[in-house]
């Protein structure tokens, strides 16, 4: 389905520029995306480098293996085909809770190394697996506890509620994931999206006879086995815990220890200063725990931190084809005029159905490019105020959606993955119901 999607942006573009006459955007849309996709593959380097090593310390501390074992119920049921035991599980839900908490420079560089685990399990090296298209579906709708972009943005041009979509978000992004979620299990079984099938691995018993296993049964090979955390070093992880806890009340409840409260939060809710605290408190914490919990049990930190840092550096340099290619064909299309001759042929049936033609462009715009929908949200705000009800749906559907077609592009780029099947279906399904769930639920909150 990208193949199609990226020929046909690259067709329209030129089809639609001409006879605009805006070529010379055109061809200037082509210069600048393959400029942005270079310029942000390199600005990757240091994040993935830095982020990957800190996984590279949780999966030898056996970190990762914890984080999955206590969702086990949930992540067998999402992804029946990957064994409990393997990396890609922790991998994929310390990528899941990064995007809850609005965390994008850290959610990237682990949903990168979740595909890097799952493509382990790829019986069809360039073909997406059913669990690499059902967590790509999580990511399109994942659940937003702060959308921090949208938030900011309506705080900086004077909105007198700023937070007020943190709640209009979370709904619409419940009815976003529950959204890829369905899509992914149902569009998996279409004939036109299976994969041929791949005889399960065998094992030989006592007897020496070949017993088959099921895939969700496989035990990934372990490594040599890790010191256990001595009496001394568990005192030491609970202070650690109590001086967090701390730092928690001390962000979220400044008054309760004598200190002003800032004057960006004072209008702030109780719920909404405790979220803020989590999500300031998230990076910190994550990038000390885990190289203390690792040295605690007797891991070289400094030495394993360094392995995954190269890593991650050989993966950001990978995915500049891939990001070239789609951002080329996505700035040649909206230069040249693509997106405002949909919304103008759009506009009276979205009348007539309900949907603020205003909101068509950032709808459009959404799947394709975080920066061009976050400007688009920048012009509605300065045309129509920061607390306009249209202002507000775009604010939801910015904190309630995904750039699918960049998140695909990197993710799957990241391990050569070509042929996408149902997960560009089913992200763009996500997309739809965030959209049209943003629009109904600020109608009922907002439209007094």
């Amino acid at each position: 389905m990208l193949n199609y999607i990226w020929l046909g942006l690259i067709l329209l573009a030129v089809l639609i520029g001409g006879a605009a006459g805006k070529m010379k955007e055109v061809t200037e849309g082509a210069v600048d995306g393959s400029k942005i996709a270079a310029t942000m593959s390199i600005g990757l380097i240091g994040i993935m480098a830095l982020w990957l090593g800190v996984m590279r310390l949780a999966e030898k501390s056996g970190l990762v293996l914890k984080l999955a074992s206590g969702l086990r119920p949930v992540l067998r049921w999402l992804f029946p085909e990957v064994p409990v035991n393997h990396p890609a599980m922790g991998s994929m839900v310390m990528n899941i809770s990064a995007n809850m908490l609005g965390l994008s420079n850290a959610a990237t560089p682990l949903g990168l190394r979740a595909m890097k685990d799952l493509e382990t399990l790829n019986k069809h090296p360039g073909t997406a697996t059913n669990a690499m298209c059902m967590f790509l579906a999580i990511n399109t709708g994942s659940i937003q506890l702060l959308p921090m972009t949208a938030v900011a943005l309506m705080a900086s041009a004077g909105s007198v509620a700023p937070t007020a979509i943190i709640g209009t978000a979370f709904i619409a992004t419940l009815f976003s994931s529950t959204a890829g979620i369905f899509a992914a299990k149902t569009l998996s079984k279409l004939r036109w999206f299976r994969v041929p099938k791949v005889e399960s691995v065998a094992s030989v018993d006592a007897s020496g006879e070949t017993v088959p296993t099921k895939p969700s049964e496989v035990i990934v090979e372990t490594t040599a086995p890790i010191a256990p955390v001595s009496g001394w070093g568990q005192v030491v992880l609970w202070a650690f815990a109590a001086a967090f806890v701390y730092f928690f009340f001390l962000i979220a409840f400044p008054q309760w220890f004598g200190r002003p409260i800032p004057e960006d939060v004072q209008q702030q809710n109780q719920l909404v200063r405790c979220v803020n605290a989590i999500s300031i408190l998230a990076i910190p914490l994550i990038l000390s725990f885990f190289p203390l919990y690792s040295s605690l049990r007797k891991i070289p930190v400094y030495e394993e931190f360094v392995e995954g840092a190269k890593e991650g550096f050989h993966v950001a340099i990978r995915i500049i084809p891939f990001l070239v290619t789609i951002l080329v064909a996505i700035t040649m299309f909206r230069n040249a005029g693509g997106i405002d001759m949909i919304t103008d042929a759009l506009r009276p049936v979205l009348n007539i159905v309900g949907f603020p033609p205003e909101l068509v462009p950032l709808s459009l715009m959404r799947p394709l490019s975080g920066s061009g929908s976050i400007a688009i949200l920048g012009d509605m705000i300065n045309t129509l105020g920061p607390d306009h009800l249209f202002t507000r749906m775009a604010a939801t559907i910015l904190g309630s959606t995904e750039t699918t077609f960049y998140v695909i592009t990197l993710y799957f780029g990241s391990v050569a993955v070509r042929r996408t099947r149902h997960a560009v279906a089913a992200g763009l399904f996500a997309d739809g119901v965030g959209i049209i769930a943003s629009i109904i639920i600020c109608r009922i909150v907002f439209a007094i």
